[in-house]
């Protein structure tokens, strides 16, 4: 019975490497997206080599549309880089640790996951950056027809400060507690 039970435990230890195929594939992702975020970049700077030369109502346009995408592309990062401390922590909780985040110097602790907790906290800061930013870029093409919508505008803005604050006291709070 023993051995039996020897036997189900190892087998059980090792399906853990299953998180293998999650870590892998949000890697591969998080690569897939720096990657089409940077050629957006580089395809939107090409765009404004003729810049300086337009008409001012060609310039107002493209500056407009150069304004969007730049909050575009920093949307694209920021996946990127949520799927990229995806991919960490799952390695770190279930794996190994990495014992190049841990030894390093120079290098932040941002990519360091001890618990579950601390990969959610850290998913959770990007994830509130992501939706910051898509609350800018739909704020880009707003129009404001009645003064409700102007509340309503304002009441999303305060939302926002409202949660980067409740953020920023839950890490504090946590900090005092260690």
């Amino acid at each position: 019975m023993k051995q039996l039970e020897t036997l189900f435990e190892n087998f059980l230890w090792k399906s853990r490497l299953v998180v293998l195929a999650a870590v892998f594939l949000s890697l591969i992702s998080s690569l897939a997206l720096f990657y089409m975020a940077t050629v957006d970049a580089v395809y939107m700077v090409s765009h404004l080599a003729n810049y300086a030369s337009l008409e001012d109502i060609d310039r107002i346009s493209l500056r407009s549309t150069t304004i969007t995408h730049v909050v575009e592309l920093i949307d694209g990062y920021l996946l990127a880089i949520v799927l990229l401390i995806f991919a960490m922590g799952l390695y770190e909780l279930f794996i190994s640790k990495i014992d190049q985040a841990e030894d390093a110097d120079n290098a932040s602790k941002v990519l360091v996951i001890n618990s579950l907790d601390d990969l959610k906290a850290r998913l959770a800061k990007v994830i509130l950056m992501i939706m910051i930013v898509k609350f800018f870029e739909y704020a880009l093409s707003m129009t404001f027809s009645t003064p409700m919508d102007l509340l309503l505008f304002a009441a999303g803005i305060a939302l926002i400060g409202l949660a980067l604050f409740l953020s920023h006291y839950a890490d504090s709070h946590a900090k005092t507690e260690d």
